[in-house]
């Protein structure tokens, strides 16, 4: 199904999944879809494997609790999730060196809590990996000391964004 991209999110310096100046992270793009999806979208790199060409469950497991939470992000600027609960199931290896996307939804969305799924897709569409999380809702002050101008918190634009998908 095609998808129209609504908008991109911020990327940080140093986030293991989303900081553009971290040399080992996954410098991983999110953007907004028109069905409220948020699609993310790496390239994982040698670094980033367990067994030789395959990226590490525990990798795996962060980029699609990352994406769950930030999709909270859609419907609430100043909210971020923070995980309280996370699972994974793990269907099929994720290949290095090509790009991966991984989908994340709101599934239950209360005053305090948000719950979310999502999934890893591999280039021909399949399912690799599959995920559910529960999360409190909090504002950023709550969570840590956070400086957005130090820690570089910006959408940075890139001649590869999509405007349209294909999930």
């Amino acid at each position: 199904m095609r998808h129209i991209v609504k908008a991109k999110q911020e990327n940080t310096k140093m986030c293991l999944v989303c900081g553009l100046k971290n040399q080992y992270g996954l410098r991983t793009s999110f953007y907004e879809l028109d069905n409220d999806d948020l699609l993310a979208i790496f390239k994982p790199m040698e670094e980033h494997q367990s067994y030789p060409g395959r990226l590490h469950g525990g990798i795996a497991a962060a980029i699609l609790d990352e994406t769950i939470g930030r999709a909270i992000m859609i419907k609430y600027q100043d909210l971020w999730g923070v995980t309280i609960k996370f699972t994974s199931r793990f269907r099929k290896p994720i290949p290095l060196d090509e790009e991966i996307r991984v989908i994340g939804r709101i599934e239950k969305d209360t005053h305090r809590f948000f719950e979310g799924t999502g999934e890893i897709l591999l280039m021909d569409g399949s399912v690799a990996v599959e995920g559910h999380g529960k999360y409190i809702k909090l504002p950023l002050e709550e969570i840590a000391d956070f400086d957005f101008n130090e820690q570089e918190w910006k959408v940075v634009p890139s001649p590869d964004d999509p405007e349209e998908v294909e999930i």
